[in-house]
């Protein structure tokens, strides 16, 4: 099978032309994709670190240095928990919250232009589609450690 006739190819393929259009963008604004994928999901209450890492699909110890380097750029702050000290909730600062705007403004702009050249019915496929295929993956993945358990 070559790699252009793989699921994978073309997905991450995609992904990574949208993730430099996004980055080109962003540039402009003074941050990242990556960046603006973080401010948009930080709830006003706050969001826990934790809950972020799983949006991103990175362990929380590997969104610490980007955390580190947004709380130096004045984008967000952080508080622990009083009920529990390993608990920690990322906020965004009035900086934060300019940027979250222009990056929601750059994800509604980017997918209304999908939707003029995307049918509805393209869309809802593609969508429905890419969820059937993680699923798979995931029950995939889950089969890979249940053969690895099974041989120890």
């Amino acid at each position: 099978m070559k790699q252009q006739e793989t699921v994978d190819y073309f997905l991450k393929v995609v992904w990574q032309n949208m993730a430099n259009t996004y980055n080109q963008i962003a540039s402009g604004f003074g941050i990242t994709q990556a960046i603006g994928y973080v401010l948009i999901n930080i709830d006003k209450e706050g969001t826990a670190v934790s809950q972020l890492a799983g949006l991103l699909g990175v362990k929380a110890t590997s969104l610490s240095r980007m955390l580190n380097n947004m709380e130096e750029q004045g984008l967000i702050y952080r508080e622990t928990s009083l009920g529990d000290k390993r608990s920690v909730k990322v906020f965004l600062t009035d900086f934060g919250v300019e940027k979250r705007k222009l990056a929601k403004e750059v994800v509604i702009s980017f997918n209304e232009f999908l939707n003029r050249n995307l049918s509805i019915s393209e869309k809802n496929n593609l969508i429905s589609t890419l969820q059937k295929l993680n699923k798979l993956t995931l029950s995939y993945t889950s089969l890979i450690e249940h053969v690895e358990q099974k041989d120890k």
